[in-house]
């Protein structure tokens, strides 16, 4: 797997996982050559790429609400020639229940955003995912990553929950400034 530094990105004013949680969120969606994907809070599109180029026969959708990441993300999806994105752009829910209308199925879903409403786009987000298929999802505050495992263990997914801080030397000096923790919950749907 080749991963994308993220000074190669267009950045924009948009959100935008960082490389080494990038690294550790793509690897635990476990994404194959064929894979159906889905990046939901796209931002400046990090996760869409890097998926579409390990995805490169199979589709990775993505959703964003923003206008200004929407942009971001188009100019990304361009800069590395990924030709297997459908790039959506509305609310997560609505995008959602339109997917679940068309019968659509995803191998690997990824949650970076929710707009508030995590709960429900877990729920629909599990009923959209293949049998065997994983949820990865990104958080900041401890608040949304608990209601997500609360949410997710209800569904009865194996679960498993990284807490991923990362410090970086800031120009010619040696001195870690520290990046804000993250949590990364991966769930996997089993088949019994």
């Amino acid at each position: 797997m080749i991963l994308i530094k993220d000074s190669e990105f267009i950045r924009g004013n948009c959100p935008m996982t960082k490389e080494d949680i990038r690294a550790l969120s793509i690897w635990k969606m476990n994404l194959k050559e064929g894979s159906i994907a889905l990046d939901i809070g796209a931002g400046t599109g990090t996760i869409t790429v890097q998926a579409s180029k390990i995805s490169r026969k199979g589709i990775v959708y993505s959703i964003e609400r923003d206008n200004e990441a929407i942009i971001t993300t188009k100019k990304n999806l361009k800069k590395f020639k990924c030709n297997n994105v459908v790039l959506d752009k509305g609310e997560a829910l609505d995008i959602l229940k339109r997917y679940k209308d068309e019968n659509k199925r995803f191998d690997s879903i990824f949650i970076g955003g929710s707009g508030g409403n995590l709960e429900e786009i877990i729920s629909i987000s599990n009923e959209l995912l293949q049998n065997e298929g994983t949820i990865v999802m990104n958080f900041i505050t401890l608040d949304n990553a608990y209601k997500a495992i609360e949410t997710v263990k209800k569904l009865n997914y194996a679960v498993d929950i990284s807490q991923v801080n990362i410090s970086k030397n800031r120009g010619q000096s040696y001195m870690m400034i520290a990046n804000n923790p993250i949590y990364i919950v991966q769930c996997v749907r089993s088949v019994k």
